[in-house]
């Protein structure tokens, strides 16, 4: 059997879908791997397969051997199952043959082709020069294939019987399942891979509304447009329809309509021209069709009515200022067309390509000149021709610029920062003129100098990026700017800004000029850091041989003097002074200053000392008491004739001692002191006795 069939035309007016899983559009690309992809449609009661592979000869294999379709049962009640439950659909799932195509074929189109691409002893694509560089297909399997998936993809039915869809019926709404579809197709002719999909009944979705649908009316036509990127996951095609009374719509394209460029369109967007009659309503809508060949829900109706076109454009062609804010405005308009129009208005924007507003309305359809007098330094005009029916044609924009001599206001809010590498970035309030053509940048390296222009012509925007050597003399840089008007009228120069560079060098060492140990005290001075950007001195102090440093003084007056009273007799103590500068940068440390802090207190008073004459053995017995460890004890005498003088040393331990050495009737004082072993001494203790 050979259907013969023409099928340019039924292509070019269609286009090709962009289907639900761009099934077409892989076609067209080469793909590293060969495999089917599959997607599904829930609905209230079943859920519809739709499968393509995306290699013709894979195709065309799968059209000898069929499809396995299983469905495994993985959760039911919410909960999944410990052994799924699997069940095959269909074991071999192929094309319908050639007998059950023959009457479907007279009334359908798409069937027609797709039997066509399956059973025709030829597949030849007639009735256009251009055809192969519209599809860019070279192969007769490579159309067939093309053809087959694209009528199906518009007929569920049709890819049904072209072994490229089944529905399931047996499904329940507690259960959810994994569909998958693989080649029966033998790994050693052909790997191919298989394809699933994860859903049950309680994913169905009713389809989505179309939006974005908009109508440009014109002279006897109304372009249609709408966004098919927004639901190009659930619809390929359209239907349109059109009405003249908002209630009886009819379809205006026989075949769904897409757009041949869609997929690489810039805005997105697929267009229609409708031929209509001016002067009379029209509304439109758009329905979208799926895969499965399900129609979606109406968009929203669009309305208008076509208008014949104005014949004449206005031509500004003279402008004569009456003096800064007042210019006569002259155009030129064929007189023929005054009768086609109700007047003219005048337009002015701020830019070429701005908005305009309308600044004068009514003007007379005889009249060729208007006078405006709200001028702005900068004005763009254009002259409007308003149709008694409607349309309207307007003038190409014209510059009026009055006479200035007024210069921009001086900018204000300069600002900026340097970086570690140089690099400086400038900013400032932007001036409100508006003829503002830019901004000139200044700069010195010294606030009495003369500064140097860095810009050949005035900077647009309120930024700037500079460039400054780090490692300099200078330690800051001062910028200035001036606003430049169209008419070049220069500001005054706005106020300084002065950036300091960054600081990459630490200051200069203070040293330590002198130190005394007293009174347990120690007592420091010192040189402050040379260096002119010194924030703050500060002196760190470690004990004995410890690694830690302890912050001790911190000064921002200058203060070179420090008196250390913190300081424990018999420790060592080492000493450093740093200098910090305003960018945080410090100094190496001064010479360490390392000390001995030497014992210097008096130890306890001895206590409890007593003299108690004993008249049994003639002499003066000595106690006391003394609880710290020492070396030794001093014993001093004095008499009425004698002065105080050491009459004997003991050891620590010794706490009594007996003088034998006495004279009856002679007063005698008594001296103790503790001497440690380190030499330091107790504060004498005294007694006075009489024998």
């Amino acid at each position: 059997m050979n259907f013969k069939f023409l099928l340019i035309s039924f292509f070019i007016a269609t286009g090709i879908s962009n289907a639900q899983d761009k099934q077409v559009k892989d076609t067209l690309q080469d793909n590293k791997e060969i495999g089917i992809q599959l997607i599904a449609r829930v609905q209230k009661d079943k859920i519809l397969l739709r499968w393509a592979v995306n290699d013709p000869i894979a195709w065309k294999k799968l059209n000898r051997y069929g499809y396995l379709i299983e469905r495994v049962t993985v959760t039911r009640d919410k909960k999944t199952l410990a052994n799924p439950e699997k069940v095959v659909l269909a074991k071999v799932l192929k094309p319908e043959p050639i007998e059950a195509w023959e009457k479907i074929i007279e009334t359908n189109d798409d069937a027609a082709i797709v039997a066509q691409a399956l059973y025709g002893e030829d597949f030849a694509v007639t009735g256009a020069d251009n055809m192969e560089a519209i599809v860019n297909l070279s192969e007769e399997t490579q159309q067939r294939f093309t053809f087959a998936l694209y009528s199906a993809d518009k007929d569920f039915q049709i890819a049904k019987k072209a072994g490229l869809g089944i529905e399931d019926n047996t499904v329940k709404p507690n259960e959810k399942y994994i569909y998958r579809v693989s080649s029966n197709v033998p790994e050693t002719e052909m790997k191919i891979l298989y394809s699933g999909v994860f859903v049950g009944l309680k994913d169905y979705e009713p389809m989505p509304k179309p939006i974005d649908f908009t109508a440009n009316f014109t002279d006897k036509s109304a372009m249609l447009s709408w966004n098919f990127k927004i639901l190009s996951h659930a619809y390929g095609s359209y239907y349109i329809e059109r009405s003249t009374d908002k209630q009886n719509f009819k379809r205006i394209t026989d075949k769904p309509y897409t757009s041949l460029s869609q997929e690489n369109s810039n805005n997105n967007r697929i267009f229609y021209i409708d031929s209509i009659a001016n002067n009379t309503a029209y509304s439109y809508r758009i329905q979208g069709i799926s895969s499965f060949g399900e129609l979606g829900p109406y968009s929203e109706i669009v309305s208008g009515k076509g208008k014949e076109l104005l014949k004449y454009v206005p031509h500004l062609t003279v402008k004569e200022f009456k003096d800064d804010t007042t210019v006569n405005l002259i155009w030129e308009f064929p007189e023929e067309g005054n009768n086609e129009i109700t007047g003219f208005e005048l337009n002015r924007s701020d830019e070429d390509g701005g908005k305009y507003t309308t600044v004068v309305k009514n003007i007379s359809p005889k009249s060729r000149n208007v006078v405006y007098n709200k001028l702005l330094p900068s004005n763009y005009f254009t002259l409007t021709a308003v149709g008694k029916n409607g349309n309207s044609r307007t003038s190409f924009p014209m510059l009026v610029q009055p006479v200035d001599s007024i210069p921009p206001a001086k900018p204000i809010g300069l600002k900026g920062t340097i970086d570690s590498l140089g690099v400086v970035k400038l900013t400032w309030t932007p001036n409100r003129e508006k003829d503002m053509l830019g901004y000139r940048i200044y700069k010195a390296y010294n606030p009495d100098e003369e500064y140097s222009q860095l810009t050949v012509s005035p900077s647009e925007p309120n930024t700037f990026e500079d460039k400054v050597v780090i490692k300099t003399l200078n330690s800051k840089v001062y910028y200035k700017i001036i606003a430049v008007d169209y008419r070049y009228n220069m500001s005054v120069f706005s106020e300084p800004l002065i950036l300091k560079k960054p600081d990459l060098i630490p200051p200069a060492s203070p040293v330590f000029t002198k130190y005394e140990i007293k009174d347990g005290s120690v007592f420091l001075e010192w040189a402050n850091s040379s260096s002119d950007d010194v924030a703050v001195h500060q002196l760190y102090r470690r004990e004995n041989d410890q690694q830690d440093w302890t912050l001790v003084l911190e000064t921002k007056n200058k203060e070179e003097k420090y008196q250390d009273k913190n300081a424990i007799e018999g420790n060592s103590y080492s000493y450093a002074i740093y200098a910090k500068d305003e960018s945080n940068l410090v100094s190496i440390p001064s010479p360490f200053l390392n000390l001995f802090i030497p014992k210097y207190s008096l130890l306890p008073p001895v206590k409890g000392f007593f003299a108690q004459v004993n008249k049994t053995i003639n002499t003066i017995d000595l106690s006391w008491d003394y609880s710290n460890e020492v070396e030794s004890f001093e014993i001093y005498k004095s008499s009425d004739k004698d002065a105080l003088q050491l009459i004997q040393i003991v050891a620590g331990k010794t706490k009594r001692l007996s003088d034998p050495t006495i004279t009856i009737n002679t007063n005698y004082k008594y001296g103790i002191r503790a001497v440690a072993k380190d030499g330091r001494m107790s504060k004498m203790d005294f007694y006075t006795v009489k024998f």
